[in-house]
């Protein structure tokens, strides 16, 4: 079978979703479609060209991982935790934000960290950010990220209104 890019993929599964129709598993070299998604919008800003900030579709928006990186930058804050900590939660709300939408509208967050020992100094800095109502939340320990030093990633779905 051949593959098609992961962008394809979601693309050809959203626009099925979206449609609501059927999906049907094609033999041996079917393709996905690539057709463009209805009402979906790329939200601009990641420091990345491989992937978006975060992709609305509709009133839902699918905000990719942060770290602890500078705006702007790809360097990383100070190695201790809670400085990246900080930084991952600034830098979500940036993003959240960009695609009009708010914290308080943070539906669920999925939490990869690097160190079991932080997770109650990001607990407590998670409750300044998610005070009152706080979105369901999944959270992995993981061996390592993708960014060289990183200790936390935090990834969103949200919505608009």
């Amino acid at each position: 079978m051949t593959q098609p890019s992961r962008r394809d993929f979601v693309g050809a599964v959203s626009t099925v979703l979206a449609a609501g129709a059927g999906v049907s598993l094609a033999g041996e070299g079917a393709t996905l479609p690539a057709a463009p998604v209805p009402g979906r919008q790329v939200i601009p800003g990641s420091p990345y060209p491989t992937f978006s900030r975060a992709v609305r579709l509709d009133r839902l928006v699918f905000v990719a991982g942060v770290v602890g990186q500078r705006p702007g930058t790809r360097d990383l804050v100070a190695g201790e935790f809670e400085p990246q900590c900080r930084q991952v939660l600034e830098n979500l709300k940036a993003s959240v934000e960009a695609a009009g939408s708010s914290l308080d509208k943070v539906l669920k967050c999925t939490v990869y960290i690097t160190e079991a020992s932080d997770f109650a100094a990001f607990n407590k800095l998670y409750a300044e950010y998610f005070p009152k109502d706080p979105p369901a939340r999944s959270s992995v320990v993981v061996k390592e990220l993708v960014v060289p030093g990183a200790k936390l990633e935090v990834d969103c779905i949200t919505y608009v209104e």
